[in-house]
């Protein structure tokens, strides 16, 4: 794993031994067929298709209509690590989708890896169970 600084944004970047394994307890393969994450890019997945195309997609919701193409940075461009936010995830204990608010402040919370699987698993089933009632990003 990969993580850091890559210009304003702070990314962490999965082994490829590691996608499977993360991939996994997102559960992405309910939320987007086909596709494993490659990483996180703060509130976003870093997705890939399986058709090999690298998208960003929101954590919740984990959904087709928000993909965004993304580049990953190759393994030549060096990331500026921060002791601050390693193996630390940040997250919004109401999320955006749902109307949490995205200051600095009561909101924002910091969350290991496994702590922010079992979140975004969640919040995602809740909001396919939302079905035509889903709120909008």
């Amino acid at each position: 794993m990969r993580e850091g600084w890559f210009g304003d944004s702070y990314l962490v970047l999965f082994d490829e031994s590691e996608v499977p394994l993360v991939s996994e307890p997102y559960g992405i393969s309910t939320s987007l067929p086909g596709y494993q994450v490659l990483g996180l890019l703060w509130d976003d997945f870093i997705v890939k298709s399986s058709a090999g195309q690298v998208y960003s997609v929101p954590t919740v919701p984990v959904d087709s209509q928000y993909l965004i193409p993304f580049q990953v940075p190759s393994e030549r461009q060096q990331f500026d690590s921060d002791s601050r936010y390693s193996g630390r995830i940040k997250w919004y204990k109401q999320p955006i989708a749902f109307g949490g608010d995205a200051a600095l402040g009561e909101n924002l919370v910091w969350l290991s890896h496994e702590e922010h699987s079992q979140l975004v698993r969640w919040w995602n089933d809740h909001y396919r169970s939302l079905g035509s009632r889903a709120p909008d990003r």
